[in-house]
C-alpha cells in the first residue's frame, strides 16, 4: 500500500511506486513461470531456471537460491530507484508542493493505476502461466503465436481505452479528486494533463506484456532498464520542454508520453532477437495464424479474480488520492513524496524477496512438499524482518534530514519538509506489514489461489477508507498515511490466518525468535543513529554538503551498529547474508 511500488510515478498514498515500473512485473513473471507450468516438469525445471551448476541439499539450496536471487534483483532495483529519486528531486525543485504538482500527480496516477491494475497486476498473473504452459508443452511456435495474439488484441483495447479516457477526462477528475472542483484553475489544469498523458496507458501496458514475455524467456536486463527511459524523459522535459509550454507542468506530461514511446521501443529488438515475431501470420503447423489465439480465453478467465488480489495496494492509492484532495493544498504532494521514500526499501528488499522466493514456493507447491514450503516461507519472512526493521528505524530517525537532502530546494521549503516528514513517519509504521504482505500473497499465488487475496483485499480496502475518514480529521494527511499502514496490518493478519490451514506449520516460533532479535537490534541501532545525527553533528546550517555528510555518516554508523548487535545476538540471517555476499564477490 502506500507510495512500486515501483516501479513509475506512483503518486501518493502508499507505496509502490516507481516501484520501478517492472519490479512488480518481475515478481509475477517468476511466480507465473512456476505456477503455470506442467506438473511433469517438477524435477527438471528448478535447476534449469535458476541456472545452478549441480544439485544441492534441498532445504539449503532453496534458501541459498532465494538469497542470491534477491540480491541480484535488489541491486537492479537500487539503480532504477536512484534515477527515480533524481526525477522526483527535479520535480520538487521546479514545482514544489502546490497546484501544479498536485495536478500532475493526480493526472498521472490515473493511467499509472490502470497499468498496475490491468497490466502488471492481473494481466501478468493471468498471461504468464498460460504462456509458460504453451512454451513448455507445445513449443515456442505456439507460445509465440499466443504472445503475438495478445499483443494485437491488447493494442486494440488500449487504443479504445485511451480515446475514452481523453473524452471523459473531466468526469474522471471529478470522481478521483472531487476536491479539485472547488478550484477552477486546478481542475482545468488537471483535465488538460490527464488528456495529454492518458495515451501513456497504451505504451506502458504493451511494455508490461513485453516484459512478461521476455522475463518468461529468461531475459531480465532489458525490461529492467525500461524505467530509466521514463525517468530520463521526464527529467529532460523539465529542463528543455517545460520552459516552452503555456504552463510549465505540461512539459512533464509531454515527457511522460516520450518516456512511454522509449520504453516500448526498447523491448522490440529483444522480442525480435528471441524470435517472438518469427513466423508471424502462420500457425505452429504452417496454417494461417488466427487473429485471436484460443489461449486468450483462459487468460481472460484468470484475470477476473486477480485484479484486486494482485493490486490492493494500488487501489488503496486511489482511495488515498480521493481523500487527500479534500485536505488543504499540498496534501497530495506530501503523501506522494513520503510514499516515494518508503517505496525505496520496499522496492529494493520486499519486492526483490518476493521475486526471488516465488519460484521456490511454486515448485514446492506443485510437488505438495508443504513442509519444505513452510521452511522457505519462514526463511523469507525472517529475512524480510531482518532487513525491514532497521530500514524502518533508520527512516523514522532520519526522516526530516533525508527529505531535506533530497527535496529541500526551490519551492520545496522548510514547512513542506516538515509536512512530508509527518507523512513519512506514519508510512514507516507499516513498512514491516507492507513488506510481509508481499511474501504471504506470493505464497497464495504459488498455491494457484487468487480468490483468497481478493477477499482479504476487499476487507482491507474498506478498513483503509474507514480509518482514513476517521483519522484525516485530527491528523490531516498524516492520518491518511497511518490508515494505509493500519489497513496493511489488517490485510497481513487475515492472509496469514487463511494461509495456515493450507500449508500447515509456518514455523512461527523461529520467525518470532528472529523478529525479536531483529527488533532489539533495530531499536538499539536507531538510538545510536539518533545520537550521531542530532547530538554529534551540530544542527546549524542546511547546506547540501553538510546534510550529505551528516546523513552518510549516520547511515554508515547504523549499518555497522546493526551488524554488530546482530552478531552479538547471533542472528542467523546475518550469517546467511554475509555468506551469500562472500560467494558473490568471489564470482
Amino acid at each position: 500500500m502506500p507510495l512500486n511500488s515501483n516501479v513509475p510515478l506512483n503518486v501518493n498514498v502508499p507505496l509502490n511506486v516507481n516501484m520501478p515500473l517492472n519490479l512488480n512485473l518481475d515478481v509475477r513473471v517468476n511466480e507465473c513461470r512456476c505456477s503455470g507450468s506442467s506438473l511433469n516438469s517438477r524435477t527438471e525445471r528448478p535447476p534449469k531456471e535458476l541456472g545452478t551448476k549441480g544439485p544441492e541439499p534441498k532445504k539449503m539450496s532453496e534458501n541459498t537460491r532465494v538469497t542470491k536471487a534477491a540480491g541480484i534483483v535488489a541491486a537492479a532495483t537500487f539503480l532504477s530507484r536512484i534515477l527515480g529519486f533524481v526525477r522526483d528531486v527535479v520535480i520538487a525543485w521546479f514545482f514544489g508542493a502546490g497546484l501544479s504538482s498536485d495536478a500532475f500527480f493526480v493526472a498521472f496516477r490515473i493511467p499509472n493505476l490502470l497499468r498496475r491494475l490491468f497490466a502488471e497486476g492481473s494481466l501478468s498473473i493471468a498471461f504468464i502461466p498460460v504462456f509458460t504452459e504453451y512454451l513448455t508443452h507445445q513449443g515456442k511456435a505456439e507460445a509465440f503465436h499466443l504472445a503475438r495474439s495478445a499483443l494485437r488484441i491488447l493494442s486494440i483495447l488500449l487504443v479504445i481505452l485511451a480515446i475514452l479516457g481523453i473524452l471523459s477526462a473531466p468526469l474522471i477528475i471529478r470522481v478521483i479528486a472531487p476536491g479539485f472542483a472547488d478550484s477552477p484553475e486546478k481542475f482545468s489544469l488537471t483535465v488538460t494533463l490527464t488528456r495529454i498523458m492518458f495515451p501513456y496507458i497504451f505504451f506502458i501496458c504493451l511494455v508490461a506484456l513485453c516484459m512478461g514475455i521476455l522475463n518468461t524467456l529468461g531475459h531480465f536486463a532489458a525490461p529492467a532498464l525500461a524505467p530509466v527511459c521514463l525517468n530520463v524523459a521526464i527529467i529532460l522535459s523539465a529542463f528543455f520542454i517545460s520552459p516552452h509550454t503555456s504552463h510549465p507542468v505540461i512539459g512533464l506530461a509531454i515527457g511522460v508520453i516520450i518516456g512511454g514511446v522509449l520504453q516500448l521501443s526498447l523491448q522490440i529488438p529483444f522480442l525480435m532477437k528471441n524470435g517472438v515475431f518469427r513466423g508471424e501470420g502462420r500457425g505452429a503447423r504452417g496454417k494461417r495464424e488466427p487473429f485471436c489465439h484460443a489461449g486468450l480465453k483462459r487468460v481472460g478467465t484468470l484475470m477476473l479474480p486477480a485484479v484486486f488480489g494482485a493490486s490492493v495496494y494500488q487501489v488503496n492509492i486511489l482511495v488515498g488520492t480521493l481523500l487527500a484532495s479534500l485536505l488543504p493544498e499540498g496534501s497530495v504532494s506530501y503523501l506522494y513524496y513520503a510514499d516515494r521514500l518508503v517505496q525505496f526499501p520496499l522496492g529494493i528488499f520486499a519486492i526483490a524477496m518476493a521475486t526471488a522466493v516465488l519460484p521456490s514456493l511454486s515448485r514446492q507447491a506443485s510437488a505438495k512438499a508443504f513442509d519444505d514450503m513452510g521452511n522457505t516461507f519462514a526463511y523469507a519472512m525472517r529475512l524480510i524482518f531482518f532487513i525491514t526493521l532497521p530500514s524502518m528505524a533508520g527512516l523514522i530517525v532520519l526522516r526530516e534530514p533525508i527529505i531535506a537532502l533530497l527535496f529541500r530546494r526551490g519551492a520545496f521549503d522548510a514547512a513542506t519538509t516538515r509536512m512530508t516528514a509527518d507523512a513519512l513517519l506514519c508510512y514507516c509504521v507499516g513498512l514491516w506489514a507492507f513488506s510481509s504482505v508481499r511474501i504471504v500473497v506470493s505464497t497464495f499465488y504459488a498455491l494457484q489461489d487468487t480468490k483468497t487475496p481478493v477477499k482479504m483485499a476487499v476487507i482491507s480496502l474498506v478498513a483503509n477508507m474507514t480509518l482514513g475518514i476517521i483519522l484525516m480529521g485530527p491528523l490531516g494527511h498524516g492520518g491518511l498515511a497511518l490508515s494505509t499502514s493500519l489497513a496493511s496490518m489488517i490485510n497481513l493478519g487475515l492472509l496469514v490466518h487463511a494461509l495456515r490451514p493450507r500449508i500447515g506449520s509456518l514455523e512461527w516460533k523461529s520467525i518470532l525468535a528472529s523478529v525479536c532479535k531483529s527488533l532489539i537490534c533495530a531499536v538499539l541501532m536507531g538510538a545510536g543513529v539518533w545520537v550521531i545525527a542530532f547530538l554529534v553533528f551540530p544542527q546549524t546550517g542546511h547546506s547540501l554538503p553538510r546534510l550529505f555528510l551528516r546523513i552518510g555518516v549516520s547511515i554508515l554508523s547504523g549499518v555497522v551498529l546493526y551488524g554488530l548487535f546482530s552478531f552479538l545476538l547471533k542472528s542467523p540471517e546475518l550469517t546467511k547474508l554475509l555468506a551469500a555476499a562472500g560467494k558473490g564477490v568471489k564470482r
